[in-house]
């Protein structure tokens, strides 16, 4: 069975052509679609391990002193306030670290052998941006691994009319910015592995224009001359 489609709109279609991402000398595009970890410079306040960064809302607990059981939030510059030690810079370092360091502060003068846990409770800068088409666009936390289908699908997932083969993740790394393209269904299908994003990439969901005037072909078909026949794909 053959698609008989009217040739204008055939034109249409090959129109739709993406362009191709092309480098600057402020945008590396890699071929390979590998794009460079970023540092924890890059990241403010990175995962892998979780860093802190600022507005981080943080549970500190010193085991057996209940007056110092505290739920805070540190500042915009990542600092936080603590009973009896006062300020203590927490951006860049892993709760474990912030633990050791107010461990470090109040052992001998205020608390003996003191025993501190630090867990995260909500975080504001450890975002990824999931943009384009998608059904929730926005900003999403990042907490833990983070990978690329997980990410679109934190967002909801793709939208009707998104391209899967046009999925472009904006990385900076050391004040270089790096972009790779990604084909959504060709992860989902296990032809190669799907890459880790981290916090700070921005991912962005092409629009695919041919599914855009094929939906239109297809709600103009009544007023058509020529048929249009519609073949599935697998």
């Amino acid at each position: 069975m053959k698609a008989l489609v009217p040739g204008f709109l055939i034109l249409l279609l090959l129109g739709c052509a993406k362009a191709p991402l092309i480098s600057t000398p402020e945008l590396q595009v890699l071929e390979t679609g590998e794009l460079p970890v970023p540092t924890r410079t890059d990241l403010l306040a990175a995962n892998r391990p979780y860093l802190i960064g600022p507005f981080d809302k943080l549970k500190i607990d010193v085991f057996g002193v209940e007056e110092l059981q505290r739920e805070v939030q540190t500042d915009a510059s990542g600092r936080l306030s603590f009973p009896l030690i006062g300020v203590v810079e927490a951006a860049g370092s892993t709760p474990g670290e912030l633990a050791a360091e107010i461990e470090r502060r109040l052992a001998g003068r205020f608390v003996r052998n003191p025993q501190v846990t630090v867990n995260l409770t909500e975080t504001v800068s450890q975002v990824i941006t999931v943009d384009g088409q998608v059904d929730k666009p926005g900003l999403y936390p990042v907490i833990g691994n983070m990978t690329l289908v997980r990410a679109v699908a934190t967002a909801g997932g793709v939208s009707e009319f998104a391209s899967l083969d046009d999925i472009v993740v904006f990385r900076t790394v050391n004040g270089q910015r790096f972009a790779a393209l990604y084909n959504l269904k060709a992860i989902r299908r296990g032809a190669y592995p799907d890459p880790e994003v981290f916090a700070n990439d921005v991912v962005v969901v092409g629009d695919s224009q041919a599914r855009r005037i094929f939906r239109d072909i297809l709600q103009a078909a009544p007023l058509l001359t020529t048929p249009i026949v519609v073949l599935s794909r697998n």
